[in-house]
């Protein structure tokens, strides 16, 4: 709480998508949520205080927009790209999400995850994240639907975007 390296912090429950859960057997249903200034320190502290339940941290490297909306951030959704290296792939998404009018930041990045126990498969895309926050005032089932037609959109388009996880802010701590 008092870290000055965390800008936001938030209680969430998380859902995995069964196309990600094999990777991921030791998943939880709530999580802490933190939106730091230095991932690189983080990461270097979970590695050191390192723990038998994953830790997964985000890195954007690339973000698309941020715009500011009426009501807090309720929702956050992960995706990976099975593919999508091209310029053009990541424009289209890019345009794709900026048509969608709830979506507060959207970034690309990458993924690291830290557990003291290795997985059977290894992620196969940890390069390729996509991470969208929501602010709605709509039930998180009603943001969960919204986000699963963003994801359709792009996938109508020939880019397979896959939901990894979905995150349902119930509180803000920080």
């Amino acid at each position: 709480m008092s870290s000055k390296n965390i800008d936001k912090l938030y209680f969430a429950t998380g859902t995995f998508s069964s196309e990600s859960k094999p990777y991921f057997l030791d998943y939880t249903n709530h999580y802490l949520l933190a939106k730091f200034k230095n991932g690189y320190d983080i990461t270097k502290d979970l590695t050191t205080f390192n723990q038998e339940k994953t830790s997964f941290v985000f890195n954007v490297k690339d973000s698309i927009f941020e715009r500011e909306l009426q009501g807090d951030i309720n929702f956050v959704s992960i995706y990976y790209l099975e593919y999508a290296e091209s310029e053009e792939d990541l424009l289209e998404i890019a345009n794709l999400l900026l048509k969608r009018d709830k979506i507060h930041v959207a970034g690309l990045g990458y993924m690291d995850t830290i557990c003291k126990i290795p997985t059977k498969f290894t992620f196969p895309y940890p390069d390729n994240i996509v991470i969208i926050e929501v602010a709605s005032e709509k039930s998180h089932q009603s943001v969960k639907k919204y986000c699963e037609e963003t994801r359709r959109d792009v996938n109508r388009k020939g880019l397979k975007m896959t939901n990894m996880m979905s995150l349902s802010i119930l509180e803000e701590i920080k």
